[in-house]
């Protein structure tokens, strides 16, 4: 049985990587994606993902833009880590395919009415905004969500864009305090579990050495943001965030952690967007998310690369 996904991307190479996997598992049915503003504006963000699509072959997936700013405060972006355009590195096509009329938003409220109650999946990879307003404007959907699976925040890790706050719930920590206290049942990736699917130089040689155009721009891809991540961390390369949140519905065994509560600051000017993770249970508060805190590296990448070899 396949499994229904919504992709919610601020592409991004990292997401780029992520929706390739995605349309690579025959597992997934990717209903659409939305885009949302966060590491580069929205205009970027859904042209991004129409260019991911096409290299996929994908041209017939619906793309709709989103929101276009945080719920209340001004967009914090990320072209210091990706570029410009968000997708830096080779140089990409603008794409053919159209972008959808219909808002993000409104596609995310439509499909969850539309598709069987608990059938679909909510796959996040930037900030939240589009999750947030749609459960806003559309109470009724919250509960026929799935589940949903996000990449965000950090505990042992700390921040990567602040010292107590990582990005894409930095970018828009009331709509990660929203979707975090829906009551859906939450699957996060933080940076504690995405630091440890390193792009070492061996893992991006195998991309590579696929020989075919998706391989050859995943690498290219990686080669370009990896300079960022390697330079602040010292590491042997940079996280591959995202498609841990892909790989995480194909093989949920390639992961651990621990179903913990986890609570979004929005008000300390010192630790807004923080990721208050109850990781050593030493509260009351009802747990509400599984935490991701383990990799297996090498599976990771292992499926990364059977998968990427289908496109």
């Amino acid at each position: 049985m396949t499994r229904k996904i919504i992709i919610d991307t601020d592409p991004g190479q990292d997401d780029a990587v992520a929706i390739l996997l995605a349309l690579g598992s025959p597992e997934l049915e990717v209903l659409g994606l939305t885009a949302v503003a966060g590491n580069v504006p929205l205009p970027l963000t859904q042209k991004n993902a129409r260019i991911v699509c096409e290299l996929a072959g994908r041209p017939d997936l619906p793309v709709f833009a989103g929101c276009d700013r945080p719920l209340r405060h001004p967009l914090v972006t990320a072209e210091h880590v990706h570029g410009k355009t968000g997708l830096d590195g080779p140089q990409m096509a603008d794409p053919v395919m159209p972008l959808q009329e219909q808002h993000g938003v409104d596609f995310i409220i439509d499909t969850l009415r539309a598709e069987p109650s608990g059938t679909v999946t909510l796959c996040p990879l930037g900030p939240l905004t589009n999750i947030a307003t749609a459960f806003a404007r559309a109470p009724d959907i919250i509960e026929r969500v799935q589940e949903i699976v996000l990449m965000g925040g950090a505990y042992f890790q700390v921040g990567n864009i602040t010292p107590a706050a990582e990005f894409n719930i930095y970018v828009d920590p009331e709509a990660a305090k929203a979707v975090f206290g829906s009551g859906v049942p939450l699957v996060v990736a933080p940076l504690d579990v995405t630091h440890k699917a390193l792009t070492t130089a061996p893992r991006v040689e195998a991309f590579r050495a696929l020989g075919t155009e998706v391989g050859r721009m995943v690498a290219a891809w990686t080669d370009f943001f990896e300079r960022f991540d390697k330079e602040k961390y010292g590491s042997a390369g940079a996280p591959l965030h995202d498609p841990c949140v892909i790989a995480y519905l194909l093989k949920p065994e390639l992961f651990k952690g621990r179903f913990i509560n986890v609570e979004i600051e929005v008000n300390s000017p010192l630790t807004r967007g923080m990721t208050v993770a109850d990781w050593w249970r030493v509260t009351d508060r009802a747990p509400n998310a599984l935490f991701l805190g383990d990799l297996d590296a090498d599976g990771f990448f292992a499926l990364l690369v059977e998968r990427l070899a289908r496109l």
